[in-house]
């Protein structure tokens, strides 16, 4: 089955045929870097993380490119309003720069944490104003833009396709703007690609129209064309990104190179509260820094992948608790197949049942061919583990080959393609062998007595145990449950209770 993706452009699913055969060049619309991310980013940045990851999976060499907006995003996006980093700075009496520097590191810190990989390049609209004031100057010898005081502005009448992307006619994009007797602009949907520094404004740089900062628009056509070329294969980003951002970036770059500008546009639709759209302005939003206190990022990211890229996702703590409930049923099985191969290793297991896995890998990939349906091929993974647990509960022992089969599995389509599965190799030495060997590489000694190496092994253990107890109190979940999961894997079980946390080898 080929992949088939909903193109926002075209309002219909199509097979994906990239520009070039096997490389895939893919631009999504990065944060403005103001405030701390919140769970409507993760649900943004989880779901293209997933598609990068799919598209990889299936052989493509991926360039993908995720920007940094540090500069230039007006508080209304109708041109109007004030820089929401310097905004942001002057609250806190601190440069802007420094708001920007310091906001990256904690959007990158909360990505790393959901299991998020990192775009191939992050580039940052401040450091690309020479490429965004050679697209307007395009623009202006094209016809498409003119100057006004220092200023210059996009002419929308003269683009004949603007509104393709939102369905839009000019008339209706305009409806609701708010229009001052006193506007620059020619019509009231132009929007600006240069904006004139008045004085005390900080961010702002020399241009042939006077020092200024670029309009929000102009700086992803900039940095998706260096990077990808003046035609590339996705463009992807928020819904509410959809008008006017991306309708504009279409307008300003197709008239500039005259060709076009994106072949598939793939929009993620919006976390809500109590349907209401989770949003900084709004003031309900849940920052992700909040959440990971209560939640493990894992966590979050599968109650993320329970609801489709294109769907809305209702945001509660009750939510919540049920995708903790049920993710932790998921490790749960991999835990007891896992502990179910170490058994089988130390048995020197020959024989045993087989299972015929090749269906569940099958769903797992057409629900991820039809537009990277997610919670379809989440329902598959829940299906290898219903089985896998039925199998694990027979007196008929598993065979040794099946059952890491099934461990490949899980670590293929959970871990590789969805991120939730923590992909740990199997220990197949001997822990007490391995610390012998360590021993005489330290002292020369040939054979220390057992019981010194039990001794030791006792000691290691109680020094984890006593360093994960300061993780859980400093509410570092994920590293926690590493630590514990790490244990299991080399044949020591971690049980933590009310009165404190026990361990017991396994093996």
């Amino acid at each position: 089955m080929s992949l088939f993706i909903y193109n926002t452009l075209t309002r219909s699913k199509e097979e994906f045929k990239p520009i070039h055969e096997g490389f895939v060049g893919m631009y999504v619309c990065g944060p403005t870097v103001y405030s701390h991310s919140h769970i409507g980013h993760a649900k943004s940045y989880i779901s293209f993380d997933v598609i990068v990851r799919y598209l990889r999976y299936l052989g493509n060499k991926v360039l993908y490119i995720q920007n940094i907006t540090d500069v230039g995003h007006l508080t209304d996006d109708a041109d109007e309003g004030e820089d929401k980093i310097i905004k942001q700075a002057r609250l806190d009496r601190v440069h802007p720069m420094q708001i920007a520097e310091t906001i990256t590191r904690s959007y990158f810190d909360d990505m790393d944490k959901l299991g998020v990989e990192r775009p191939d390049i992050s580039p940052r609209a401040s450091g690309h104003i020479i490429e965004q004031i050679e697209i307007i100057k395009k623009l202006l010898m094209n016809g498409f833009a003119y100057e006004v005081n220092g200023s210059v502005y996009y002419d929308v009448q003269k683009f004949k396709n603007y509104g393709k992307l939102s369905g839009r006619v000019l008339e209706e994009s305009v409806e609701g703007t708010r229009v001052e007797s006193r506007s620059e602009k020619r019509h009231p949907a132009d929007f600006a690609l240069w904006k004139k520094a008045e004085s005390g404004h900080i961010m702002r740089w020399p241009s042939p129209w006077g020092e200024g900062f670029p309009g929000w628009h102009i700086e992803c056509s900039a940095m998706s064309m260096k990077y990808l070329g003046e035609t590339f294969d996705i463009h992807g980003g928020g819904m509410d990104n959809q008008f006017p951002h991306h309708e504009c970036e279409i307008a300003q770059s197709e008239a500039a190179t005259e060709k076009p500008f994106v072949k598939y546009w793939i929009h993620n639709n919006l976390v809500t509260v109590n349907g209401k759209k989770m949003s900084k302005s709004l003031g309900n939003f849940i920052t992700l820094k909040d959440a990971f206190k209560k939640y493990d990022p894992l966590v979050v990211r599968f109650f993320i992948l329970q609801s489709h890229y294109r769907s809305t996702l209702d945001f509660s703590d009750e939510a919540l608790q049920g995708a903790n409930t049920g993710y932790d049923k998921l490790l749960n099985t991999i835990r007891n197949l896992r502990d179910e191969i170490k058994k089988a290793e130390s048995e020197k297991r020959t024989d045993g049942v087989g299972l015929d896995l090749s269906l569940h890998k099958k769903h797992f990939l057409e629900a991820m061919d039809d537009d990277f349906n997610a919670p379809l091929a989440l329902g598959v993974l829940f299906d290898l583990a219903r089985e896998t647990n039925q199998s694990l509960n027979t007196e008929q022992k598993i065979s040794i080959d099946t059952l890491k089969q099934i461990d490949q599995l899980f670590s293929e389509l959970g871990g590789r393609i969805l991120g939730i599965i923590p992909i740990i190799p199997i220990y197949t030495g001997n822990f007490s062998l391995t610390i012998k060997k360590q021993l005489v590489n330290m002292t020369g000694t040939n054979t220390p007595p057992n019981r010194d190496i039990e001794d030791i092994e006792s000691k290691l253990i109680d020094l984890l145990i006593e360093t994960r107890k300061e993780i859980r109190e400093n509410k570092l979940w994920s590293l926690s449950d590493k630590i514990r999961d790490q244990l299991e894997v080399i044949g020591f079980k971690i049980e933590d209770k009310k009165d404190g946390t026990n361990w017991r080898k396994i093996n």
